[in-house]
């Protein structure tokens, strides 16, 4: 063990490049049968490609997808995009968001001591909500409720990520609007503009993997009169 290098016990690619920790959770309950978990397939599977054809981005993303429906489940580690496999989500089960949502912050700070180790620097994390309904496993006030907010609201105060949340069809907005930190409102997707988020979502990593740790970058506005979102009052 003396012997062998950081690099290889960490299995970072690319570690003399900066790295953006990106991981996706996904809503995969009962609710999102039919179109909707088939457009969620589609949208990975066009951010997997229009990052792939990034050269920096193919350095810089590391992309983590949890799903909560039966359960939470990592159903993929943090993974350089070269190497980046979408999955085929299945839907199934009820909502425990409360509990993905504290697993994504768990394994962002985990890939950041990851990063920490082997001395490759790193811009600040994406976590990115996509649910069309409302937790089953907490309630407003109740000990899963504090943790996730302690946890989403703290984080972003601390700069340690950045989260973003988006409510798909009976998503509950109100809800999505409490756990939001504040200055990021939650989006609701308009109808059939799928594609259209997740293009933006590569769009938005691209810009990230091409500017320098800690300079500010103008995202494209999602909510413009082409965009692919809407905010709900």
């Amino acid at each position: 063990m003396g012997l062998e290098k950081l690099e290889d016990i960490v299995d970072i690619p690319y570690p003399q490049h900066p790295h953006c920790a990106t991981v996706l959770v996904l809503d995969t309950s009962a609710s999102m049968s039919g179109n909707k978990i088939a457009e969620l397939n589609e949208g990975l599977r066009i951010l997997t490609d229009e990052l792939k054809e990034d050269d920096l981005a193919v350095k810089r993303i590391d992309l983590a997808v949890i799903t909560f429906g039966k359960g939470v489940e990592l159903v993929r580690p943090f993974t350089g995009i070269s190497a980046f496999d979408p999955p085929e989500l299945i839907a199934g089960g009820y909502t425990p968001m409360g509990e993905a949502i504290l697993e994504a912050v768990r394994v962002v700070e985990e890939r950041k001591a990851e990063y920490r180790t082997i001395g490759t620097d790193y811009y600040r994390p994406w976590i990115f909500l996509i649910t069309d309904g409302q937790p089953t496993d907490m309630r407003k006030g109740d000990e899963t409720w504090e943790k996730v907010i302690e946890a989403v609201h703290g984080g972003e105060k601390d700069h340690k990520f950045l989260f973003w949340a988006l409510g798909v069809d009976q998503a509950n907005m109100t809800l999505l609007r409490e756990i939001s930190p504040a200055g990021r409102t939650p989006l609701m997707l308009k109808e059939a503009k799928w594609a259209e988020m997740f293009l933006w979502l590569s769009k938005s990593l691209s810009q990230i993997s091409d500017s320098r740790i800690g300079e500010q970058i103008s995202l494209e506005n999602p909510v413009g009169p082409e965009g692919w979102g809407v905010i709900q009052l």
